[in-house]
């Protein structure tokens, strides 16, 4: 018998990632709407994620947290999807997924806040500049096709929501690479329906 998939989130929140990988990987899952501030820091969701954050999964018995850890999660437990990387992709799916979980996330919010690190502590920071980190980013979208290599990959599904996110909202630099990468990578049906399911949500949670 197959372990139920769980799935915690908000529309308005970074579980769109979760949910397109979700979709990507096609297996029936049971989708808990939370909301910030209330049932997110409740003693339920707590024992999920003491962060009291969203998005997790609980699968079985086994819960995940934090999107990377998700997207890597789901492709390893249901490889049937083809959404893992060959050995031969393994290096770059790993290095740019956690780059964009790491350097990349850290740069973009430290900008977004305002928030300049002094040229002689970058060393420091662990991202380096932001100029940097866009430098880094637009070389790793231009050296194949996908980010692991000449296919899509759950990679993708992380590095692109970060990108298609950073130019929706204009967090990132609209560089050609960039546009050209996540058109490429956001035409999936997948990508699609769970934009659909959480736009279709979220009038439900703003007026609640």
């Amino acid at each position: 018998m197959t372990e139920q998939l769980v799935f915690y989130t908000n529309p308005m929140s970074r579980g769109r990632i979760a949910r397109w990988m979700l979709e990507e990987i096609g297996e029936p899952y049971r989708t808990e709407y939370l909301e910030f501030g209330t049932t997110m820091k409740a003693p339920d969701y707590l024992s999920v994620n003491p962060m009291g954050k969203v998005p997790a999964i609980r699968h079985g018995d086994t819960v995940v947290t934090e999107c990377a850890a998700i997207c890597a999660y789901m492709a390893e437990a249901f490889p049937q999807a083809g959404l893992g990387p060959t050995a031969v992709e393994r290096g770059s799916y790993f290095r740019w997924m956690f780059f964009a979980a790491g350097p990349m996330e850290m740069a973009v919010v430290n900008r977004l806040l305002g928030f300049e690190v002094p040229p002689e502590r970058l060393r420091m920071t662990g991202c380096g500049s932001f100029a940097n980190v866009m430098d880094t980013l637009e070389q790793a979208v231009t050296a194949s096709p996908y980010i692991a290599g000449d296919r899509f990959t759950a990679a993708d599904v992380y590095v692109g929501s970060h990108i298609g996110y950073g130019l929706n909202f204009n967090t990132i630099e609209k560089r050609p690479a960039f546009i050209d990468y996540w058109s490429r990578v956001s035409d999936r049906d997948a990508y699609r329906r769970g934009n659909e399911l959480d736009n279709a949500a979220m009038p439900k949670q703003a007026n609640t």
